[in-house]
């Protein structure tokens, strides 16, 4: 697995709430994959990622291979190839083998009912065109959220493969993977258990979440990612806002072009930072070394690169939030 812009440290070197988060990864997921270190340079944020992908995908009774879905059909829908590759084989861990292998080559999932829920779940990246709202329970709509996330940060900072050369898409590894995981991805996970982990002070839970963890998850998670943005001025701020507001998802044609001609009338380091924000909203994989190389003369360090990353990832992924009317109590 290749960094693409970022050096984590060790996991085993890992203190504090870094290593309190591996442990949670460790016990009830994969271990500390490179999805989640690459956030180690800013602790909160890690926790609050992994809190809303543990208490969303994890844990609680709903299907998991619903969820798996959920996730796989966003992540396609992000064009984030590594977490489709992911996903895929937690399917095969699940024993969904046919499923895994019809989301493995973009096809329409067998069955009525999975095939509508993929449908749904593509529909989240437009909310706008499509009319997009969720009538399910908070465990699958936080999917939704947590993926429009994580595929962002994942496609801006990881090298697109899951494993060396491409393997994974050969469907006897990916098979094969899926076995190897089996008993940790069938493993039954109660719900909360990553709420120590944050700082919930003045985050409210949305509405659409009702009492469940997954509100919480999410809130901290907002609030940390957000936070992100004081890295830039108010116009520049303001810039990425509006266009995630006004565009809707759309994927640009010309990513780095598009970029650059809606931050020609910002200056310094700004302008730099904001076209960095909005490729992590809409394109993540096109943000460019030289542009990074850019924003390291004034933010040297791994975590500002990260803080603005997740700042244009949960812009757009609050973005989907505007469509949700409060979950109902059907558990779906």
């Amino acid at each position: 697995m290749t960094y693409r812009f970022t050096t984590p440290s060790p996991a085993n070197a890992a203190t504090g709430l870094t290593a309190e988060v591996y442990r949670q990864l460790r016990d009830d997921f994969l271990g500390p994959v490179p999805t989640f270190r690459v956030l180690s340079a800013t602790p909160d944020l890690l926790a609050a990622t992994w809190a809303l992908l543990r208490e969303a995908l994890l844990a609680g009774d709903t299907s998991r291979v619903d969820r798996e879905l959920v996730a796989s059909a966003v992540s396609r829908v992000n064009r984030c190839r590594f977490c489709v590759d992911a996903h895929v084989m937690v399917l095969h861990g699940l024993g969904a083998h046919d499923l895994a292998e019809v989301v493995a080559l973009g096809g329409t999932p067998p069955g009525p009912r999975h095939a509508t829920l993929a449908d749904w779940a593509a529909a989240s990246r437009t909310p706008g065109a499509t009319g997009w709202t969720s009538a399910y329970g908070p465990e699958v709509t936080g999917t939704v959220l947590a993926f429009h996330f994580i595929n962002r940060v994942v496609s801006a900072l990881l090298d697109p493969d899951l494993l060396p050369g491409g393997l994974q898409r050969s469907r006897l590894v990916r098979s094969a993977g899926g076995r190897l995981y089996a008993r940790t991805v069938r493993r039954p996970i109660a719900a909360g258990g990553s709420l120590p982990l944050l700082d919930t002070g003045g985050t409210t839970p949305p509405a659409w979440a009702g009492d469940s963890p997954v509100g919480v998850a999410y809130a901290s998670l907002r609030a940390a990612a957000t936070q992100g943005g004081d890295l830039l001025g108010d116009l520049a701020r303001q810039t990425v806002t509006a266009t995630v507001a006004w565009e809707d998802g759309r994927h640009p044609d010309r990513p780095a072009e598009w970029a650059a001609d809606l931050t020609r009338d910002l200056s310094g380091v700004d302008r730099v930072g904001a076209r960095i924000a909005l490729l992590a909203a809409f394109a993540p994989s096109a943000i460019h070394p030289g542009d990074v190389g850019l924003w390291r003369s004034r933010h040297p360090g791994d975590a500002d690169l990260v803080r603005l990353v997740a700042y244009g990832a949960i812009t757009a992924t609050d973005h989907l939030t505007r469509a949700l009317a409060p979950a109902d109590s059907s558990g779906r």
